[in-house]
């Protein structure tokens, strides 16, 4: 049965969109999740939202409970899991508000829980490979739908994945392109480790809100700046990820 765990998706809970709603308070192994789960129904296909760093947005990235995200996802029974993240752009002809569909990350955080394996049974070592980490079938779909809607979209790109809550350096964002990475922001790299390690497909939509810093005829990256470009372009996710969801299979 297919059921959709959504992390991030601002606007998805819109009563309008959203039908049968309610929220439930759950636990996992791992200690609770970023938010309580927003369960209901898009297109009659069961989806499970959850809000990354709080309905607030209170939760810094590296406080950010990732293993007990993916385990309460994973705990109530959802098939694929979409995740929404703004991030700066590392490259010229990714724009303000230009959506990415991403195939690879680079993690370059450092004080997180990023596996669930915090000991191998005897005999029993877990190492997850991880060459394609985002699903491939997801990322057709992705595609696809955002060709159907006309957005403005890349259809592959690296995202970097700083620790935060501080922006880049400069040499550290002229780092990142010498890198190979498209995007950069703090939170998709360990939600995409963790969903591979739990066997959940997983794919995610980047949308550029900025140039960080490595431009010099740009000011650098404030939040105020991703805020106002976000919600100038929240819509074009919210179709993207409606729109998606009915053709998962």
């Amino acid at each position: 049965m297919v059921k959709i765990g959504i992390i991030g998706g601002s606007g998805l809970d819109n009563p309008d969109i959203l039908k049968e709603a309610k929220d439930i308070e759950v636990d996992t192994a791992y200690g609770k999740p970023s938010s309580s789960l927003k369960v209901g129904k898009i297109h009659d296909i069961d989806v499970v939202l959850l809000a990354r760093h709080g309905r607030n947005h209170t939760i810094p990235p590296t406080q950010v409970n990732y293993r007990a995200n993916i385990q309460s996802l994973k705990d109530q029974g959802c098939s694929h899991i979409l995740a929404t993240t703004a991030c700066g752009s590392l490259r010229e002809e990714i724009g303000r508000g230009d959506l990415v569909i991403l195939d690879q990350f680079i993690d370059f955080t450092r004080l997180r829980k990023v596996s669930f394996f915090e000991e191998f049974p005897p005999g029993e070592a877990k190492h997850t490979a991880m060459p394609y980490p985002y699903s491939e079938e997801l990322r057709k779909i992705l595609i696809e739908t955002a060709k159907e809607l006309n957005l403005k979209y890349h259809d592959k790109g690296t995202v970097v994945t700083i620790e935060g809550p501080r922006f880049s350096t400069r040499a550290e964002s002229e780092m990142f392109r010498i890198w190979g990475a498209d995007v950069i922001n703090m939170s998709i790299a360990p939600e995409t480790i963790l969903a591979n390690e739990a066997g959940v497909p997983f794919a995610a939509v980047a949308m550029s809100t900025d140039y960080d810093c490595w431009k010099d005829d740009e000011a650098p990256v404030t939040w105020d700046e991703i805020l106002e470009i976000f919600s100038q372009n929240v819509n074009n996710v919210i179709a993207l990820l409606t729109n998606t969801i009915k053709k998962i299979k």
